[in-house]
Protein backbone atom coordinates (compact mmCIF):
# COMPACT_ATOMS: atom_id res chain seq x y z
CA UNK A 1 0.00 0.00 0.00
CA UNK A 2 1.19 3.53 -0.71
CA UNK A 3 3.10 4.64 2.38
CA UNK A 4 3.28 8.39 1.71
CA UNK A 5 1.28 9.09 4.87
CA UNK A 6 3.16 6.66 7.09
CA UNK A 7 3.91 8.12 10.50
CA UNK A 8 1.90 11.29 9.89
CA UNK A 9 -0.50 13.12 12.20
CA UNK A 10 -3.91 14.36 11.06
CA UNK A 11 -4.96 17.34 13.15
CA UNK A 12 -6.85 19.26 10.45
CA UNK A 13 -7.58 18.57 6.79
CA UNK A 14 -5.09 21.30 5.92
CA UNK A 15 -2.35 18.88 7.04
CA UNK A 16 -3.00 17.09 3.73
CA UNK A 17 -2.12 17.96 0.16
CA UNK A 18 -4.85 17.56 -2.46
CA UNK A 19 -3.13 14.37 -3.61
CA UNK A 20 -3.03 12.92 -0.09
CA UNK A 21 -6.66 13.83 0.47
CA UNK A 22 -7.56 11.97 -2.72
CA UNK A 23 -5.37 9.02 -1.74
CA UNK A 24 -7.29 8.51 1.50
CA UNK A 25 -10.64 8.62 -0.29
CA UNK A 26 -9.50 6.26 -3.05
CA UNK A 27 -8.09 3.87 -0.45
CA UNK A 28 -11.39 3.93 1.43
CA UNK A 29 -13.33 3.14 -1.75
CA UNK A 30 -11.00 0.25 -2.58
CA UNK A 31 -11.06 -1.18 0.94
CA UNK A 32 -14.84 -0.85 1.18
CA UNK A 33 -15.24 -2.72 -2.08
CA UNK A 34 -12.72 -5.39 -1.03
CA UNK A 35 -14.44 -5.95 2.34
CA UNK A 36 -17.82 -6.43 0.65
CA UNK A 37 -16.16 -8.91 -1.71
CA UNK A 38 -15.00 -10.99 1.24
CA UNK A 39 -11.43 -9.74 1.76
CA UNK A 40 -10.66 -10.12 5.47
CA UNK A 41 -6.95 -9.33 5.41
CA UNK A 42 -5.64 -7.65 8.57
CA UNK A 43 -2.66 -5.46 7.62
CA UNK A 44 -2.30 -3.94 11.09
CA UNK A 45 -2.34 -7.21 13.03
CA UNK A 46 -0.36 -6.93 16.25
CA UNK A 47 -0.65 -3.15 16.54
CA UNK A 48 -2.49 -1.24 19.28
CA UNK A 49 -4.35 2.06 18.92
CA UNK A 50 -5.31 4.31 21.84
CA UNK A 51 -8.72 5.98 21.45
CA UNK A 52 -9.24 8.80 23.96
CA UNK A 53 -12.75 10.24 24.16
CA UNK A 54 -13.16 13.40 26.23
CA UNK A 55 -16.51 14.16 24.58
CA UNK A 56 -19.53 11.83 24.32
CA UNK A 57 -19.52 9.69 21.20
CA UNK A 58 -21.54 7.18 19.23
CA UNK A 59 -20.24 7.21 15.67
CA UNK A 60 -16.64 8.09 16.56
CA UNK A 61 -16.22 5.34 19.13
CA UNK A 62 -17.93 2.57 17.20
CA UNK A 63 -16.43 3.43 13.82
CA UNK A 64 -12.88 3.64 15.16
CA UNK A 65 -13.22 0.44 17.19
CA UNK A 66 -14.63 -1.47 14.22
CA UNK A 67 -11.99 0.00 11.87
CA UNK A 68 -9.21 -1.14 14.22
CA UNK A 69 -10.76 -4.59 14.53
CA UNK A 70 -11.12 -5.04 10.76
CA UNK A 71 -7.49 -4.00 10.25
CA UNK A 72 -6.34 -6.44 12.92
CA UNK A 73 -5.26 -3.76 15.42
CA UNK A 74 -6.34 -3.72 19.06
CA UNK A 75 -8.34 -0.63 20.08
CA UNK A 76 -7.86 0.65 23.63
CA UNK A 77 -10.74 2.98 24.45
CA UNK A 78 -10.37 5.46 27.29
CA UNK A 79 -13.35 7.63 28.22
CA UNK A 80 -15.15 9.12 31.17
CA UNK A 81 -13.66 9.04 34.67
CA UNK A 82 -11.28 6.24 33.69
CA UNK A 83 -9.96 8.03 30.61
CA UNK A 84 -6.57 9.50 29.89
CA UNK A 85 -5.99 12.87 31.59
CA UNK A 86 -8.70 12.02 34.17
CA UNK A 87 -6.16 12.05 37.03
CA UNK A 88 -4.58 15.33 36.07
CA UNK A 89 -1.56 13.86 34.30
CA UNK A 90 0.07 16.29 31.90
CA UNK A 91 -0.33 15.99 28.16
CA UNK A 92 3.44 15.55 27.84
CA UNK A 93 3.58 12.66 30.29
CA UNK A 94 0.49 11.00 28.83
CA UNK A 95 1.99 11.16 25.34
CA UNK A 96 5.29 9.69 26.52
CA UNK A 97 3.52 6.79 28.23
CA UNK A 98 1.10 5.99 25.42
CA UNK A 99 3.80 6.02 22.73
CA UNK A 100 5.51 3.16 24.60
CA UNK A 101 2.36 1.02 24.41
CA UNK A 102 0.48 2.11 21.32
CA UNK A 103 1.22 2.62 17.63
CA UNK A 104 -1.18 5.56 17.20
CA UNK A 105 -3.34 7.84 19.34
CA UNK A 106 -6.87 8.97 18.40
CA UNK A 107 -8.19 11.89 20.47
CA UNK A 108 -11.66 13.45 20.68
CA UNK A 109 -11.37 16.57 22.81
CA UNK A 110 -12.29 20.24 23.17
CA UNK A 111 -9.49 22.70 22.36
CA UNK A 112 -7.39 22.29 19.22
CA UNK A 113 -4.41 23.28 21.37
CA UNK A 114 -4.81 20.04 23.35
CA UNK A 115 -4.38 17.76 20.36
CA UNK A 116 -1.62 19.97 18.95
CA UNK A 117 0.32 19.60 22.20
CA UNK A 118 -0.27 15.84 22.24
CA UNK A 119 1.08 15.56 18.69
CA UNK A 120 4.08 17.69 19.59
CA UNK A 121 5.15 15.26 22.30
CA UNK A 122 4.05 11.90 20.85
CA UNK A 123 6.36 10.01 18.51
CA UNK A 124 3.45 7.99 17.08
CA UNK A 125 0.71 9.31 14.74
CA UNK A 126 -2.00 11.41 16.39
CA UNK A 127 -5.44 11.62 14.77
CA UNK A 128 -8.06 14.26 15.52
CA UNK A 129 -11.40 12.58 16.13
CA UNK A 130 -13.01 15.99 16.80
CA UNK A 131 -12.09 19.25 18.46
CA UNK A 132 -14.07 22.45 18.80
CA UNK A 133 -12.23 23.83 15.76
CA UNK A 134 -11.90 20.86 13.37
CA UNK A 135 -13.44 17.47 12.53
CA UNK A 136 -11.17 16.02 9.82
CA UNK A 137 -12.35 12.42 10.10
CA UNK A 138 -15.95 13.48 9.56
CA UNK A 139 -14.75 15.54 6.61
CA UNK A 140 -13.08 12.52 5.04
CA UNK A 141 -16.28 10.52 5.46
CA UNK A 142 -18.42 13.31 4.01
CA UNK A 143 -16.33 13.87 0.91
CA UNK A 144 -16.11 10.10 0.43
CA UNK A 145 -19.92 10.02 0.51
CA UNK A 146 -20.23 12.87 -1.97
CA UNK A 147 -17.78 11.17 -4.32
CA UNK A 148 -19.72 7.91 -4.17
CA UNK A 149 -23.06 9.59 -4.91
CA UNK A 150 -22.00 12.21 -7.45
CA UNK A 151 -19.00 10.46 -8.99
CA UNK A 152 -16.75 13.47 -8.50
CA UNK A 153 -15.71 16.24 -6.11
CA UNK A 154 -14.21 18.87 -8.41
CA UNK A 155 -16.79 21.50 -9.24
CA UNK A 156 -19.43 20.08 -6.91
CA UNK A 157 -21.53 22.85 -5.37
CA UNK A 158 -21.54 22.22 -1.61
CA UNK A 159 -23.60 24.48 0.65
CA UNK A 160 -23.22 24.37 4.40
CA UNK A 161 -25.93 26.16 6.38
CA UNK A 162 -25.70 26.79 10.12
CA UNK A 163 -23.13 27.55 12.79
CA UNK A 164 -19.61 28.53 11.76
CA UNK A 165 -18.25 25.64 13.78
CA UNK A 166 -15.83 22.74 13.30
CA UNK A 167 -17.94 21.33 10.45
CA UNK A 168 -17.97 24.66 8.62
CA UNK A 169 -14.18 24.74 8.95
CA UNK A 170 -13.90 21.15 7.78
CA UNK A 171 -16.03 21.74 4.68
CA UNK A 172 -13.99 24.83 3.85
CA UNK A 173 -10.70 22.97 3.96
CA UNK A 174 -11.94 19.70 2.46
CA UNK A 175 -13.76 21.46 -0.35
CA UNK A 176 -10.67 23.53 -1.10
CA UNK A 177 -8.56 20.36 -1.33
CA UNK A 178 -11.17 18.70 -3.54
CA UNK A 179 -11.65 21.61 -5.94
CA UNK A 180 -15.30 22.05 -4.95
CA UNK A 181 -17.50 25.15 -4.90
CA UNK A 182 -18.02 25.66 -1.17
CA UNK A 183 -20.62 28.09 0.16
CA UNK A 184 -20.85 28.67 3.92
CA UNK A 185 -23.96 30.43 5.26
CA UNK A 186 -24.11 31.43 8.93
CA UNK A 187 -26.05 33.96 10.98
CA UNK A 188 -24.21 37.20 11.65
CA UNK A 189 -21.97 36.82 14.67
CA UNK A 190 -21.63 33.06 14.19
CA UNK A 191 -19.18 33.16 11.29
CA UNK A 192 -16.51 30.61 10.46
CA UNK A 193 -13.02 31.52 11.68
CA UNK A 194 -11.62 34.09 9.25
CA UNK A 195 -8.14 32.55 9.37
CA UNK A 196 -9.54 29.19 8.26
CA UNK A 197 -11.55 30.85 5.49
CA UNK A 198 -8.34 32.49 4.25
CA UNK A 199 -6.43 29.20 4.51
CA UNK A 200 -9.10 27.53 2.38
CA UNK A 201 -8.83 30.30 -0.21
CA UNK A 202 -5.05 29.80 -0.41
CA UNK A 203 -5.51 26.05 -1.00
CA UNK A 204 -8.20 26.82 -3.57
CA UNK A 205 -5.71 28.76 -5.68
CA UNK A 206 -3.99 25.47 -6.49
CA UNK A 207 -7.09 23.30 -6.96
CA UNK A 208 -9.58 25.59 -8.70
CA UNK A 209 -11.98 25.46 -5.77
CA UNK A 210 -14.33 28.34 -5.05
CA UNK A 211 -14.83 29.54 -1.49
CA UNK A 212 -17.58 31.92 -0.39
CA UNK A 213 -19.16 32.92 2.90
CA UNK A 214 -22.50 34.64 3.40
CA UNK A 215 -25.26 35.34 5.91
CA UNK A 216 -27.95 34.41 3.38
CA UNK A 217 -28.94 30.75 3.50
CA UNK A 218 -30.99 30.83 0.30
CA UNK A 219 -28.16 32.32 -1.77
CA UNK A 220 -25.73 29.69 -0.49
CA UNK A 221 -28.12 26.84 -1.32
CA UNK A 222 -29.04 28.22 -4.76
CA UNK A 223 -28.31 25.47 -7.29
CA UNK A 224 -26.33 23.40 -4.78
CA UNK A 225 -25.57 19.74 -5.46
CA UNK A 226 -25.18 19.02 -1.74
CA UNK A 227 -26.70 20.80 1.26
CA UNK A 228 -25.19 20.12 4.68
CA UNK A 229 -25.93 21.34 8.17
CA UNK A 230 -25.06 20.64 11.81
CA UNK A 231 -26.50 21.26 15.24
CA UNK A 232 -27.00 24.89 16.21
CA UNK A 233 -25.20 24.45 19.55
CA UNK A 234 -22.22 22.11 19.64
CA UNK A 235 -21.03 20.13 22.65
CA UNK A 236 -20.00 22.57 25.34
CA UNK A 237 -22.45 25.21 24.05
CA UNK A 238 -25.63 23.65 25.43
CA UNK A 239 -26.28 26.65 27.69
CA UNK A 240 -26.54 28.84 24.56
CA UNK A 241 -29.17 26.67 22.89
CA UNK A 242 -32.19 28.73 23.89
CA UNK A 243 -30.77 32.02 22.67
CA UNK A 244 -29.64 30.44 19.40
CA UNK A 245 -33.00 29.01 18.35
CA UNK A 246 -34.47 32.29 17.13
CA UNK A 247 -31.20 33.45 15.55
CA UNK A 248 -30.76 30.23 13.59
CA UNK A 249 -34.39 29.65 12.59
CA UNK A 250 -33.89 31.14 9.08
CA UNK A 251 -31.07 28.61 8.57
CA UNK A 252 -33.20 25.52 9.17
CA UNK A 253 -33.00 22.99 6.35
CA UNK A 254 -36.66 22.59 5.51
CA UNK A 255 -38.27 21.80 2.18
CA UNK A 256 -38.60 25.48 1.33
CA UNK A 257 -34.85 25.97 1.63
CA UNK A 258 -34.08 22.74 -0.22
CA UNK A 259 -36.21 23.89 -3.15
CA UNK A 260 -33.53 26.51 -3.86
CA UNK A 261 -30.98 23.73 -4.42
CA UNK A 262 -30.67 21.46 -7.44
CA UNK A 263 -33.71 19.14 -7.74
CA UNK A 264 -31.42 16.16 -7.13
CA UNK A 265 -29.46 17.82 -4.30
CA UNK A 266 -28.28 15.48 -1.56
CA UNK A 267 -28.77 16.34 2.10
CA UNK A 268 -26.03 15.66 4.66
CA UNK A 269 -25.75 15.96 8.45
CA UNK A 270 -22.91 14.58 10.56
CA UNK A 271 -25.45 13.60 13.30
CA UNK A 272 -26.81 13.61 15.91
CA UNK A 273 -29.61 15.71 14.44
CA UNK A 274 -32.06 17.83 16.38
CA UNK A 275 -35.09 17.19 14.22
CA UNK A 276 -37.36 20.19 13.98
CA UNK A 277 -34.48 22.59 14.50
CA UNK A 278 -31.62 22.56 12.01
CA UNK A 279 -33.46 20.05 9.82
CA UNK A 280 -37.04 18.89 9.43
CA UNK A 281 -38.14 15.25 9.32
CA UNK A 282 -39.30 15.77 5.74
CA UNK A 283 -35.75 16.62 4.63
CA UNK A 284 -33.68 14.20 6.69
CA UNK A 285 -36.01 11.29 5.88
CA UNK A 286 -36.29 12.13 2.18
CA UNK A 287 -34.97 10.01 -0.66
CA UNK A 288 -32.24 12.61 -1.23
CA UNK A 289 -30.92 12.34 2.32
CA UNK A 290 -27.63 10.44 2.56
CA UNK A 291 -26.98 10.91 6.27
CA UNK A 292 -26.70 7.21 7.04
CA UNK A 293 -24.34 6.54 4.12
CA UNK A 294 -22.33 9.42 5.59
CA UNK A 295 -22.37 7.82 9.03
CA UNK A 296 -21.28 4.45 7.63
CA UNK A 297 -18.42 6.07 5.80
CA UNK A 298 -16.84 7.21 9.06
CA UNK A 299 -15.79 3.56 9.34
CA UNK A 300 -14.37 3.30 5.84
CA UNK A 301 -12.60 6.67 5.84
CA UNK A 302 -10.98 6.06 9.22
CA UNK A 303 -10.00 2.53 8.29
CA UNK A 304 -8.24 3.92 5.20
CA UNK A 305 -6.56 6.66 7.21
CA UNK A 306 -5.26 4.24 9.85
CA UNK A 307 -3.97 1.83 7.23
CA UNK A 308 -2.09 4.62 5.49
CA UNK A 309 -0.49 6.22 8.55
CA UNK A 310 0.45 2.82 10.02
CA UNK A 311 0.85 0.60 6.95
Amino acid sequence: MNGSLRGRDLLTLSDLTPGEFGLILDTAIAQKRAWKAGDRSAPLAGLAIAIILQKPSLRTRVSFEVACSRLGAHPIVMSGPEGAFSRGESIHDTAKVLERYCDAIVLRTFAQATIAELAEHASVPVINALTDEHHPCQGLADFLTIKEHLGKLAGVKLAYVGDGNNMAHTYLLGGALAGSDVRIATPEGYDADSAIVERAKVIALATGARISVTHDAASAVDGADVVATDTWASMGQESEHGERVDVFAPFSCDMDLMEAASPSAKFMHCLPAHRGEEVTDEVIDSANSIVFDEAENRLHAQKALLSLVLG
